[in-house]
């Protein structure tokens, strides 16, 4: 019976649902991206109901506390060339979008356990960033540790992305901070006991304006510097690495084969079983609602499911950060604002780089199963907390997608989803001690790219936490900075 499919599309079984709830995923979110089911054509038409049923009988949470996945547009798939053909207003910005994923989340799936009264530090956000830097807390010896999340785990910005990495960056700090996290994603399943399917196939970028194609040309100079072998390359060339490619309108290129993709449900899965193994506490569906703070210090973080006393706070929430950084009266620079995505049928393998359009923010590239996964960003999009998805931006990806390869007409898109990116003026992340609260420390604003700088990231903050030796990443990138001026804009940020 355990080898029995429960979603034919993806091949996931009964024992498969079963191995998921033993790893204590068991609302329907999580056991989606644990397990890929649902995700495919029928979008979980022909087994979400055998999945809840499942949940109900078998996990921890009362029927009441089993709720439908979110619904992904479009209801049917649907042909790229139909989406491109749809008039699109530019000069209006994007409104709404469906579905209106939910603020917060229903109060059966909050666990009835107790959190614990006190830790020596609390992290706020169970994505990447959070989950990470417990990880690399531990590799120290602190396990004293308890990761807060709001949600299921992959509901924010670590589980909405298109999995790319990256070496092709503006300035010399994410140039080497994304070299030291592609190192460390490559001996991932060695360390973590879980396959990312790190692809390096490359980022080929595209410029059609001169201005971004001299931002090309000096960029890649920074990063040869650094040892990273971006090259500028001809339209021939780049026809060459992507056959099909019109290159319509492009002046120049730029090509780093070491680039790559990684597949992002399971990298979180990753840091967040090795946490547990480890004794730290990891408390989904968990919201905080305030701060204790007295003497220039947090003493408290007040949740909906108690307070935890505490010596040390982070606060690695992403886009959700400014949000909550205000419940202690402090004033983060940050904005959210909604990046969509879609993914389509799967096709036979064509596309070895992962494509952008440095102008536009078109990306797309092929996951290992085959599909055309891509976003693009939209200079109309209003910043605010909004993770819908609209009709503008499928029409407006399809047209840009097929100004380049007119061949993927055809090619049926079969869900989209979108995330927000958690924006600052300088497109470069907060980092370090907050102002006034000093055990309030900093670790979000990455714009985009936090997924794939995580790694790095966690790793030296895990150090400056536990040694107290000065690391410049930590005074360079704090709060300060705005109120000194001290800016150093980051130029290759996707959308």
């Amino acid at each position: 019976m355990s080898k029995a499919l429960i979603c034919p599309c993806e091949d996931v079984t009964v024992g498969d649902i079963r191995h998921a709830i033993s790893r204590g995923f068991c609302d329907v979110e999580s056991v989606k991206r644990f397990t890929g089911f649902g995700t495919g054509i029928c979008q979980g038409k022909s087994c979400q109901a055998a999945v809840a049923a499942m949940l109900a009988k078998e996990g921890p949470l009362k029927p009441q506390g089993i709720q439908a996945f979110t619904p992904r547009p479009p209801l049917y798939p649907t042909e790229m060339s139909l989406f491109a053909s749809m008039p699109v207003d530019e000069s209006q910005p994007p409104v709404g979008g469906v579905p209106q994923e939910l603020a917060t989340f229903p109060a059966a799936l909050r666990p009835q356990s107790p959190l614990p009264s006190k830790a020596k530090i609390v992290i706020i956000g169970g994505g990447v960033m959070g989950l990470a830097l417990a990880y690399n807390l531990s590799l120290r010896g602190e396990t004293d540790v308890v990761v807060l999340e709001r949600g299921y785990l992959c509901a924010g910005a670590s589980g909405r992305n298109g999995g790319g990495v990256r070496m092709q960056w503006g300035t010399s700090a994410n140039i080497e901070l994304a070299k030291r996290s592609i190192d460390l994603m490559k001996q991932f399943a060695r360390d973590l006991g879980i396959n990312v399917w790190l692809r390096q196939g490359g980022y080929l970028f595209l410029a059609k304006t001169e201005s971004v194609a001299k931002r090309l040309e000096r960029n890649t100079a920074l990063h040869n510097k650094h040892g990273v072998p971006t090259r500028i390359i001809t339209a021939d060339a780049a026809r060459d690495i992507v056959p099909g490619l019109t290159m319509k309108g492009v002046v120049t290129a730029s090509f780093n084969p070491e680039d790559g993709v990684i597949f992002p449900w399971p990298f979180l899965w990753g840091y967040a079983q090795h946490c547990l193994k480890k004794g730290i506490k990891v408390e989904t569906f968990t919201h905080v609602t305030g701060f204790e703070t007295s003497g220039g210090q947090v003493r408290k973080v007040r949740t909906d499911r108690g307070d935890i006393a505490c010596d040390t706070v982070v606060l690695a929430a992403g886009a959700w950060s400014p949000e909550i950084a205000q419940l202690a009266d402090v004033k983060l620079p940050n904005e959210p604002h909604r990046h969509e995505i879609l993914s389509t049928e799967p096709l036979k393998p064509f596309l070895g780089p992962l494509v952008s359009v440095l102008d536009s923010g078109l990306y797309f590239s092929q996951s290992m199963r085959g599909e055309i996964v891509g976003g693009m960003g939209d200079p109309k999009e209003p910043a605010g907390l909004n993770m819908g998805s609209t009709l503008r931006f499928v029409a407006r990806f399809s047209q840009a997608l097929m100004e380049q390869l007119p061949q993927v007409g055809h090619v049926k898109v079969l869900r989209q989803w979108a995330g927000c990116y958690d924006v600052t003026p300088d497109n470069n992340p907060v980092l370090g001690r907050t102002p006034g609260l000093d055990n309030l420390l900093q670790m979000s604003g990455f714009v985009g790219h936090g997924f794939m700088m995580a790694p790095a990231v966690a790793e030296r903050m895990a150090a400056w936490m536990a040694t107290g030796e000065h690391d410049d990443l930590f005074h360079r990138f704090n709060l300060h900075r705005f109120s000194s001026g001290r800016l150093e804009r980051e130029d290759m940020i996707i959308g």
